[in-house]
């Protein structure tokens, strides 16, 4: 397909473009009334002009928007292909088309599903091959590399990317430098990203701007040092850099989420202090810490507080009310705010059903139990199998079979993932 429409791009350019039209006719040197013919002749030649000029230039379109189409056909193809092998020999061909090379989607698209899968060798063939363009000269495009390689946990393939650039004499700027701190954090590498952070930027004379802080605050804070992770607000403040509302969501998450309550409400409030606007994921993670706490009261209030500000519920912040009425040993509350969840068209995560699943059963509610792990299997979500065996288990306790045996079929078909679900051995009576 690709061969075939390259080869009509081809011909418009050979001849369909007239990119180099041929010079116009010598003017005659005639009398001041030429007659008829030759002026007619002359008006001909004018029109022939404009022809070619209005051919050049529709061509020239044609041409791009035949490229970009052809894009867009590829980009296609390569999402419905479920064989790995064939995926990757049909991304490598289209990465030839220029226009393809611009997809950033489809790149992210296939590169997750290749790691999903494991296919950590395909990632690599498919990233290592696009080192033959002209595009590798290019900082953005060695800074998209070095994020998908990190967006898999391949670091060591990150950073040679990123080294390699100097070989090219491919500028070396923060954005690239940012991209492969990001990926360092993306992999998990938390521990080395103070090290990139400290060393490499020194090493190439790169100044961190607000991204680079904001990744090292990350880092900080998935490893559990809050102390550092604050500390950097005085060092930015130092060099300038203001703290944004991606710093202090980071900070309040890792905070709340590391039950330091206190801790979190006084960057909240450093956070108004600055006129920094608290946006939903703000107030998820202090829903978070509040539940943590036992604070249902408190909840109750700022949930007030966001439907006044318009600010609409997101599965974070719903799983966060969840988890709190499920501390409280209050079914009903957990079970109300999934269903309002639903009804205001907001998908749960992954999260939210291992929080409610297994205390539904404890409930003894199997039908919500059934529901929940039915709203698993059609959605793309993967939770433990265990979660949804321990369903099938207590239904087949209480003799509810064919709902038993309905999940076990539905959950050998899930789209995301296949659950090997199994009846229980009836057991027989003596």
């Amino acid at each position: 397909m690709l061969s075939v429409k390259d080869e009509a791009t081809s011909r418009l350019f050979l001849y369909g473009s007239a990119r180099d039209p041929p010079p116009p006719p010598p003017r005659l040197h005639c009398p001041s009334t030429p007659p008829k013919q030759k002026k007619g002749m002359s008006s001909l030649s004018r029109l022939l002009g404009r022809a070619f000029s209005t051919a050049a230039t529709a061509a020239t379109t044609i041409t791009s928007d035949a490229a970009s189409e052809t894009a867009k056909s590829l980009s296609y193809l390569i999402y419905k292909e479920r064989n790995h092998k064939k995926l990757v020999k049909k991304f490598k061909n289209a990465s030839v088309n220029e226009h393809f090379r611009t997809k950033v989607a489809i790149y992210k698209e296939t590169i997750r599903r290749l790691s999903v899968s494991r296919k950590f060798d395909y990632v690599e063939e498919i990233l290592e091959d696009q080192k033959q363009y002209k595009d590798m000269s290019k900082e953005g495009f060695n800074a998209r590399l070095i994020s998908l390689y990190g967006s898999v946990g391949m670091f060591d393939h990150a950073r040679k990317v990123f080294d390699e650039m100097r070989e090219r004499q491919c500028a070396r700027t923060v954005m690239s430098f940012n991209a492969l701190l990001g990926a360092c954090l993306s992999s998990k590498n938390f521990d080395e990203v103070e090290g990139l952070f400290r060393g490499l930027s020194k090493e190439i004379k790169i100044e961190p701007d607000l991204i680079s802080y904001n990744t090292v605050i990350k880092a900080f804070c998935e490893m559990g040092s809050l102390d550092s992770a604050i500390s950097l607000l005085d060092e930015m403040k130092n060099k300038g850099l203001e703290p944004d509302l991606i710093t202090f969501n980071t900070l309040l998450h890792g905070f709340y989420a590391n039950g330091r309550f206190v801790d979190g409400e006084r960057i909240w409030d450093q956070m108004k202090e600055r006129n920094v606007e608290p946006n939903i994921r703000s107030y998820s993670a202090k829903l978070f810490g509040m539940a943590s706490e036992n604070r249902m009261k408190d909840v109750a209030r700022v949930v007030e507080e966001m439907n006044s500000k318009g600010i609409k519920h997101d599965p974070f912040s719903y799983h966060a009310l969840i988890r709190g009425f499920v501390n409280e040993d209050d079914f009903d509350e957990a079970k109300r705010w999934y269903g309002e969840m639903l009804k205001n068209g907001c998908k749960p995560h992954r999260l939210i059903f291992e929080t409610l699943i297994p205390f539904s059963v404890e409930k003894g509610d199997l039908a919500f139990a059934f529901k929940l792990c039915m709203d698993v299997i059609h959605s793309k979500l993967v939770v433990q199998e265990v979660l949804i065996q321990s369903v099938v288990d207590a239904l087949a306790k209480e003799s509810r079979i064919a709902e038993a045996k309905e999940l076990v079929g539905h959950g050998e078909s899930a789209r995301a993932h296949s659950y090997k679900l199994k009846l229980p051995t009836p057991t027989c009576n003596a």
